[in-house]
């Protein structure tokens, strides 16, 4: 596989990454003028920010959760040269949950179907380990 298949979904997750990360600072400088909040409520990390933009500051740092393991794997494998055609598919289905997961989180919050969503993908990165684990393990 090529480096740039290896590395397009990575791109695309950390371009959802940079999308909410600009979405949660718009809604928050909103929140502060808007006078939602003060600076001095939230001048030490407490959680005072109005019902909307703490969903999209919860949905923002949880890409640093579970995503994690994924860029780890992929940055891991790239240089092992372990990454195959199975590792991208995998890795676009991975990538999919992780949008199917933010989406949920920012507009219904539908907790069951943010867990399913996220039971999904963390299933598929375990399905890559895994996999990952045995190729380099075995010599395959």
């Amino acid at each position: 596989m090529s480096v740039q298949m290896v590395l397009l979904p990575v791109f695309v997750l950390i371009g959802l990454t940079f999308f909410l990360l600009l979405w949660m600072v718009t809604a928050r400088t909103k929140a502060v003028k808007a006078r939602e909040t003060s600076l001095r409520d939230i001048a030490l990390g407490q959680p005072k920010y109005p019902p909307r933009v703490a969903q999209i500051g919860n949905c923002f740092s949880n890409q640093f959760e579970v995503p994690l393991l994924f860029y780890l794997l992929i940055a891991l494998a790239l240089p092992l040269r372990r990454a195959d055609l199975f590792i991208v598919l995998m890795s676009w289905v991975f990538v999919v949950t992780r949008f199917a997961h933010a989406g949920i989180f920012v507009t219904s919050n539908n907790i069951q179907q943010r867990s399913l969503a996220w039971f999904a993908g963390a299933l598929v990165l375990l399905a890559m380990w895994i996999y990952f684990a045995l190729k380099l393990l075995l010599l395959i």
